[in-house]
């Protein structure tokens, strides 16, 4: 063969050979990424606990916040201390009613409310005026006083005198009537009735805190019981309501 059909051959082959496809090595592959497991969510159900070969449900526990109180003794407790303190907010509600009218300038009969009167023919009672006589107001400003029986009159007045209303100061008017007349408020008689609230307040609280203890005291109630948590709410929801009143009490009367 001629030197040059040999390398004629040669050029040949090695044109095949570049022209035929190559395959990329096995680790040259781009990897596809993995699908994502689709994770299967369980169903709420309820928890369950065994006995002795029993299996109860737990869907019937009461959770300790929930709990109320049980034993009678207990409860009849509980419900005697709540009508205490219910009564003594109540009372310091009506009192604060009566100031608020007061510093608004607007004269009614409710002012005397608080007003007791003890008689010698009976002096463990206490009387309330509107039981011994009639209260009208008269100039929007001035209080009537008629009574029903005239021997009442010293014992009313003395009640009037005593009662520690701001700015009352009985006048007798006839052997059968009082006179009392009401100033117009000022910022300092506002100010004062405040101060006088807030005083009731504070012996408020202090009947609602003697009651907590005197029931707590009868009852003999275990640590962490649920008594004593009941006992506790019931104290300091009878102490908010003092609070929440006096200070709209505050904010009618202008006092800081």
């Amino acid at each position: 063969m001629s030197l040059s059909r040999a390398l004629s051959l040669r050029c040949l082959s090695s044109s095949r050979a570049s022209s035929a496809p190559r395959t990329l090595p096995l680790f040259s592959r781009p990897a596809l990424a993995p699908r994502p497991a689709t994770m299967a969510v369980a169903a709420p159900s309820q928890r369950f606990y065994a006995t002795k070969g029993k299996t109860k449900s737990t869907a019937t526990i009461v959770p300790g916040s929930k709990m109320k109180i049980q034993d009678p003794d207990a409860l009849k407790e509980y419900q005697k201390a709540e009508g205490v303190m219910k009564t003594a907010v109540e009372w310091f509600r009506k009192e604060c009613a009566g100031y608020e009218t007061r510093a608004s300038g607007r004269v009614t009969p409710a002012i005397l409310s608080p007003v007791r009167v003890r008689l010698p023919s009976d002096p463990e009672t206490e009387y309330a005026l509107e039981a011994l006589a009639t209260v009208g107001v008269r100039e929007g400003s001035t209080f009537l006083i008629t009574l029903f029986e005239e021997q009442n009159m010293k014992h009313v007045e003395s009640a009037l005198h005593t009662c520690g209303i701001p700015g009352v100061v009985p006048h007798k008017h006839d052997a059968q009537t009082i006179k009392v007349s009401i100033p117009k408020p000022t910022v300092e008689s506002r100010h004062a009735l405040y101060t006088a609230a807030k005083k009731k307040a504070e012996e408020i609280r202090t009947q609602v805190r003697k009651q907590h203890s005197a029931s707590l005291k009868r009852g003999k109630f275990e640590k962490h019981s649920i008594e004593l948590e009941e006992f506790q709410k019931l104290t300091d929801k009878y102490i908010a309501e003092v609070d929440t009143v006096l200070k709209a009490l505050q904010k009618a009367t202008g006092a800081k």
